[in-house]
């Protein structure tokens, strides 16, 4: 197993915010986490990459304990956090934003070979190389967040909102860059609003209610679920 979350609680000040989850992500798919706001799901997404510590439980990550381990070190095992709201260096060009999501690289052979394979999968962002990311549009800024996670090399992606305040068209091209990267071979835990989405790409899914997995299993079986389809998918 790639990922194993363990009984995991969490609190903010004196309020439980994960009561006790547990979840598994094996390498090579999509797991996703749905559920309303406030449901737990971005704590449960900090909790991994260590921007959240717990309160009680554990998480492993291809056998090694990295719930009391600095940020940096998790980062260095492979796990790599995309935080919602598309978050770029604005004055800084696509380039340099890439560039800073390098440096655990060890050698610039590393580097120029990893921003071609993006170039590669992402023309847009090599024809926008020189201009500052600011002044991209929602959707590329999205696609450069993401990106610039995949610079340091990481075994699981984890993605929190990445359809967030984009226009529907760009939401499927959101769809397809986490396929894409998927293909690659990279392991990605979802968060998304987008139910509908999330669980179509989806290996196995959980739902979240109030800081507890209401209900799981594979994202084909949820979306097809009575309870899921009322609650999430506007059925």
């Amino acid at each position: 197993m790639l990922l194993e979350v363990r009984d995991i609680r969490v609190h903010y000040g004196k309020a439980e915010i994960l009561k006790g989850i547990s979840l598994d992500v094996r390498e090579g798919t999509i797991v996703t986490l749905i559920g309303a706001n406030g449901a737990g799901k971005t704590t449960a997404m900090r909790s991994i990459s260590g921007l959240k510590r717990l309160t009680s439980g554990s998480i492993t990550f291809e056998g090694k304990r990295v719930d009391e381990m600095p940020i940096h070190e998790i980062v260095r095992l492979g796990i790599a956090h995309v935080p919602e709201g598309r978050k770029v260096f604005a004055t800084m060009t696509v380039r340099e934003n890439l560039l800073t999501g390098a440096y655990l690289s060890k050698s610039s052979k590393e580097i120029s070979e990893d921003l071609e394979r993006i170039y590669g999968h992402f023309p847009v962002l090599k024809d926008r190389r020189d201009q500052a990311s600011g002044s991209l549009s929602g959707g590329e800024q999205q696609m450069l967040a993401t990106t610039r996670a995949l610079m340091s090399r990481p075994k699981l992606l984890l993605m929190d909102e990445p359809s967030m305040g984009l226009s529907p068209l760009l939401v499927g091209s959101v769809g397809k860059i986490i396929q894409a990267i998927n293909k690659d071979g990279k392991s990605i835990v979802l968060v998304e609003q987008n139910a509908i989405m999330a669980l179509n790409l989806a290996h196995y899914a959980y739902v979240l209610e109030l800081g507890s997995i209401a209900v799981e299993g594979p994202g084909k079986d949820l979306k097809n679920n009575p309870e899921v389809q009322k609650a999430y998918l506007g059925a």
